[in-house]
């Protein structure tokens, strides 16, 4: 079974890509989904799709793992775990969390890991790559030199040049159709709009999304 086989197993197995009406971060509608939340209860599947990431840098000389609040919490931690297992050393894994203003920020000492080290950041889903963007910024900003960027999907065709890292190992490809809010059918159609993910509740009330 190839990689991109066992990761879409994994995502099936954990109810993961749902189907319906959705509105995207980009503010797009479409009619798939990724419910990453859906993933992060299955300890057994977490530790499978971050050792994939493990194996690929081992060999980079990586002496920290970094990811975005909330999920990115457990995807760095066991990231970091894998990869002190197989290294047989300490591999911290920390994380930055938001800020009010929509940046990102090291609290709690975690800036102090990443100064003057080999840096691995881990996401979920990348879908226009900003949020993860910032995340890799303020690395950069705290003294870290970022080796690559492991996520689960790349779903918006995100190149690692867009992000400045040289390398994003995507566990698996997914290129879901978006539509422009005024061109989407399944409005036309008059399907609900999905409210427990994604930001329908948002585009709902009328709120601005981007």
């Amino acid at each position: 079974m190839s990689r991109e086989e066992k990761v879409k197993k994994i995502l099936e197995k954990t109810n993961a890509v749902l189907s319906g009406h959705f509105v995207y971060v980009s503010a797009k509608h479409g009619e798939r989904y990724i419910n990453k939340d859906a993933i992060y209860p299955h300890t057994k599947e977490i530790k499978e799709l971050c050792s994939m990431w493990a194996k690929d840098f081992a060999d980079s000389g990586v002496e920290v793992v970094v990811g975005p609040a909330m999920g990115g919490v457990i995807l760095s931690h066991a990231t970091a775990s894998e990869l002190t297992r197989m290294l047989k050393r300490d591999i911290p894994g920390v994380y930055a969390e938001k800020t009010g203003d929509g940046g990102f920020d090291f609290t709690r000492g975690y800036g102090d890991f990443v100064k003057g080290k080999k840096v691995l950041v881990v996401e979920d889903v990348l879908t226009t790559g900003g949020s993860v963007k910032k995340v890799i910024d303020l690395t950069k900003k705290a003294g870290g030199k970022i080796i690559g960027l492991g996520v689960i999907a790349n779903r918006g065709g995100v190149k690692a040049r867009d992000i400045g890292v040289k390398k994003i190992d995507a566990l698996i490809d997914i290129n879901f159709i978006a539509m422009n809010p005024k061109d989407c059918k399944l409005c036309k159609n008059g399907i609900p709009v999905n409210t427990n993910v994604g930001k329908g509740k948002l585009f709902l009330a009328g709120k601005k999304i981007v």
